[in-house]
C-alpha cells in the first residue's frame, strides 16, 4: 500500500511512551545470592525511585516484586548524576534518600539514619557486614566554592562517619546529628592533605585493605585516573596501584613495598599507562585486585597481586563504558579464577568467562545485542540488560555456572509485527578522521511504502556524552518514527566509546568539529547509496548531542531542522557556569579556558546564527543543573530575533533529562508537530 512517508499509520502512540510501565533504560540491579534487587522510577509517582526485592518472574506492572522503601526515594545527586545511589550484601541495605541528602541503613526491616543529608550527598556506595561498616564518596556543598569530594566510612550501628580519603580541612562528622568535629585530619607528616578533586569505587577487602579509584581536574574518568590501595586502619599510607603519581598529595607517607606507580611499562602489551583510564577494581576472594585500564588502547581486565600488574585477556574491545556514573564494577567476579563479563565487537555486545589463570575467553551464547557494559554482581549471579534487535529489552538474571539466563522483567509486550520492526543496519563510512560508524533505521511498517519516487525523510540522532554509545537494540522511541514512514540515522561520530581509546579520543580539542563532519558524512552516504531524501534531513540531540545538533544547524546546510533537548549553545557560559564534575571538561573537548576563549566563541552555536537557515524545537528543563535554563532561552530569543521560526518549551520540575509522563509526552508530541510542518506531511 503507497502513502506518503511521515503520513503512515502507527502502532506506537505518544501516550505508550510516556504511558507507565517499567523504563530499562534508568533501571538497576544487583544479585545478593539468588535474590535480585532492583530500584526503577516509577513515573506514576513523579518518576521517584522505588527499591524493590524480587526471588522470582515479575512484570513491568510491578507484580512479583517487594517494595523495600515504601514513600522513599532512592537517589544520588553525586556529581549531579548520581550513581551508587544504593548497595546490599547479605541482605543489608545502605542508600542515598532523596531529597534530603541523607545515607540510610534498611536491616531487618528497620529504615534508619547513617549520616545526615543537607548539604552532604553520597554514592558509589558499598557496605560490608561483617565489617560493619558501609563506604561511600562524600561530596560537601557546604562552602562558596566546588564541592569537597571524600571517601568516607559509616558505622553500621549509626555511631558515626570518617573521612577516609580526601580534603577533610572542614572536619568530619562525628555522629548522626551532623555535628562536625572541630578536629582535622592531618596526614602522618603533619602538614594538611589537599587530597584529590575526584573519587570513585571504594571497595574492601576481606584482610581490611581499601581500593577506590581517584583522578584530578582537568581529567574526567575517561582519560587519566589512578587506582589505589591503603590499609583501612591507616588510608593515608596510599600505594599507586595504576596510573600516574598523584600531584597532590603532600601529606602522604612512603607508600609501601612492593607496590607500582603505574602499570608496568615494561609490558609489551601495556603503553600510555601514565595517561591511561583506571578503573572499577574489585578485590577477588584471593586478596588480589582485579581493575580495567585502557592502557593498551581499549578497556581490558588486569590483574594486580600486590606487586605485579597483568594483562589478562589484551584485546581490541571495551570491556566497559565510560564511568559517567559511579556505579558498581561492570563485571562479576564468579570466583577467584573466574570473571563473568561483557564486552562489545564492531558494535555488537559479547558475552562470556574469563579465566585468570589459563587467560582464556570463553563466550557465551547469549543473543542479546546490547547491555550498556554492565554486569553487577558476586559470585554465581548476576543481572543483566538485555537489548535485542527485533523485541524489547529485558532484565535478566545470569547465572554463571550454567551459562543460562532467567528473564526477570521485559520493558513490554511484542506489539509490533515482525515485518512493522525496523532493525538496525550498521552503516561504516569514511569520516573526517578516519572510519566511522552509524545504525541505520528503514521504515518498515507491514506492506506501507512511499509513494512512487519519494525516499523517506530521516532523523540524525547525536548522542550525549559526548562519549556515549549508541547500541542496536529495539527502541519503541526509534520505532514511534519508523512505522510512520521516517528513517532513523543513529550516529556514533567521532569521541563515542565502544571503539577503543584512539576513536574516543579523537575529538580532543574536535568538539563541534569532527562530530558535526562525521554526522553530515553519516548523511552524505545514506544521499549517495539512496537510501534517504536529502532534502529532508532533521537533526536531534541531547545534552552533549543538543550541542552537536545546534553546531550542525549553524556551521552546515545539510539539515531542513533542528531538535534539541537541553543543548548547549554557548560553550563560554556553560564553561562558566557548570558543575564540579565537568567544570573543566570543556578543556580537552575545546581547549583551556580562558586562555584560548577565541575558540570558544568561534564554535558557539549562538554567536553563528547567520548560518541558520531552518527552524528549530528547544526543550528545556527548569531545573536543570548541568546546562543552565538560560542556555535555553537566550538560543531561543536569538533565533527569533532573526526572524526564524523557533518554539521553545520549558518543562517546570525537570531537570537534565525529562521524567515526568506529562512531560515526556508534552515533548514527543511537540517533536511530532514540529517534523510535521519541517518534512511536509500529514500525520495519520
Amino acid at each position: 500500500m503507497h502513502r506518503p512517508y511521515g503520513s503512515w499509520p502507527s502502532p506506537i502512540s505518544a501516550e505508550a511512551l510516556a504511558s507507565k510501565g517499567i523504563s530499562l533504560s534508568f533501571y538497576f540491579g544487583v544479585a545478593d545470592g539468588e535474590t535480585c534487587y532492583f530500584s526503577v522510577p516509577d513515573p506514576e509517582d513523579g518518576g521517584r525511585v522505588r527499591l524493590f526485592k524480587c526471588d522470582g518472574d515479575s512484570k513491568p506492572d510491578y507484580s512479583g516484586l517487594v517494595e523495600l522503601l515504601p514513600g522513599r526515594y532512592v537517589r544520588s545527586a553525586l556529581q549531579e548524576y548520581g550513581g551508587g545511589d544504593w548497595a546490599v550484601s547479605d541482605g543489608v541495605v545502605v542508600y542515598s534518600d532523596f531529597p534530603s541528602g541523607e545515607l540510610r541503613l534498611l536491616r531487618d526491616g528497620v529504615d534508619s539514619l547513617l549520616a545526615p543529608g543537607g548539604d552532604y550527598r553520597y554514592g558509589s556506595i558499598s557496605v560490608y557486614p561483617s565489617a560493619g561498616i558501609a563506604l561511600a564518596v562524600r561530596e560537601d556543598h557546604s562552602g562558596s566554592a566546588e564541592a569537597l569530594t571524600t571517601i568516607v566510612s559509616a558505622a553500621l550501628d549509626g555511631s558515626g562517619v570518617s573521612v577516609l580519603c580526601g580534603d577533610a580541612r572542614r572536619g568530619y562528622v562525628d555522629d548522626v546529628s551532623g555535628k562536625e568535629s572541630s578536629d582535622t585530619h592531618d596526614c602522618a607528616d603533619g602538614k594538611e592533605s589537599t587530597g584529590s578533586d575526584f573519587y570513585a569505587s571504594p571497595t574492601l577487602s576481606e584482610d581490611g585493605r581499601l581500593a577506590w579509584v581517584e583522578w584530578d581536574h582537568p581529567n574526567m574518568p575517561w582519560d587519566t585516573t589512578r587506582v589505589c590501595v591503603a590499609p583501612l586502619a591507616h588510608p593515608e599510607d596510599v600505594s599507586v596501584v595504576a596510573g600516574p603519581a598523584p600531584a597532590r598529595r603532600p601529606g602522604t607517607s612512603a607508600r609501601r613495598p612492593g607496590t607500582t606507580d603505574a602499570i608496568t611499562p615494561s609490558q609489551d602489551l601495556i603503553r600510555g599507562g601514565e595517561h591511561a583510564s583506571n578503573v572499577y577494581p574489585m578485590w577477588s576472594p584471593d586478596g588480589t585486585l582485579i581493575f580495567i585500564s585502557d592502557a593498551a588502547g581499549y578497556w581490558n581486565f588486569y590483574h594486580w597481586d600486590g606487586s605485579t600488574t597483568v594483562a589478562l585477556y589484551p584485546k581490541d574491545a571495551d570491556f566497559c563504558q565510560p564511568m559517567w556514573n559511579p556505579h558498581p564494577a561492570p563485571y562479576t567476579l564468579i570466583d577467584a579464577q573466574t570473571i563473568g563479563c561483557t564486552w562489545l565487537e564492531d558494535g555488537f555486545a559479547k558475552f562470556g568467562k574469563l579465566h585468570i589463570d589459563s587467560h582464556d575467553l570463553e563466550e557465551l551464547p547469549f543473543d542479546a545485542v546490547s547491555t550498556g557494559n554492565y554486569l553487577p554482581g558476586t559470585g554465581r549471579y548476576s543481572l543483566a540488560h538485555f537489548g535485542y534487535i527485533d523485541r524489547p529489552d529485558e532484565y535478566v538474571r545470569i547465572d554463571w555456572e550454567t551459562g543460562t539466563a532467567q528473564t526477570l522483567f521485559s520493558s513490554g509486550e511484542r506489539s509490533l509485527a515482525e515485518n512493522q520492526i525496523s532493525q538496525a543496519s550498521p552503516i561504516h563510512f569514511e569520516g573526517a578522521a578516519g572510519q566511522t560508524h552509524a545504525w541505520f533505521y528503514p521504515p518498515a511498517n507491514g506492506d506501507l511504502t512511499g509513494v512512487e519516487g519519494e525516499l523517506p525523510p530521516v532523523i540524525v540522532l547525536t548522542h550525549g556524552g559526548p562519549t556515549s554509545f549508541s547500541s542496536p537494540h529495539f527502541s519503541k522511541s526509534y520505532q514511534y518514527w519508523t512505522t510512520r514512514g521516517i528513517a532513523v540515522l543513529d550516529v556514533n561520530y567521532s569521541g563515542s566509546s565502544g571503539y577503543g581509546r584512539a576513536y574516543r579520543d579523537r575529538l580532543q580539542g574536535q568538539w563541534g568539529v569532527l562530530d558535526v563532519a562525521d554526522c553530515v558524512a553519516a548523511v552524505e552516504t545514506l544521499i549517495a547509496r539512496g537510501l534517504i531524501d536529502g532534502d529532508r534531513v532533521a537533526i536531534k540531540g541531547g545534552s552533549a548531542g543538543g550541542y552537536t545538533t545546534l553546531r550542525a544547524l549553524t556551521s552546515s546546510d545539510v539539515f531542513a531542522g533542528g531538535i534539541s533537548y537541553y543543548g548547549i549553545g554557548d560553550l563560554e557560559a556553560l564553561a562558566k557556569d557548570t558543575h564540579k564534575f565537568e567544570s573543566r571538561y570543556l578543556d580537552g573537548l575545546v581547549a583551556p579556558y580562558p586562555e584560548r576563549r577565541d575558540v570558544y566563541i568561534d564554535r558557539s552555536p549562538i554567536y553563528h546564527l547567520d548560518n541558520l537557515t531552518c527552524p528549530m524545537l528547544i526543550l528545556q528543563g527548569e531545573d536543570d543543573k548541568v546546562v543552565p535554563p538560560a542556555q535555553a532561552t537566550e538560543m531561543a530569543q536569538a533565533v527569533e530575533a532573526k526572524g526564524l521560526p523557533v518554539t521553545l518549551i520549558m518543562f517546570p520540575g525537570e531537570g537534565h533529562g525529562f521524567r515526568k509522563p506529562e512531560s515526556l509526552l508534552t515533548a514527543q508530541e511537540a517533536e511530532l508537530t514540529f517534523l510535521s510542518q519541517v518534512f511536509e506531511f500529514e500525520p495519520a
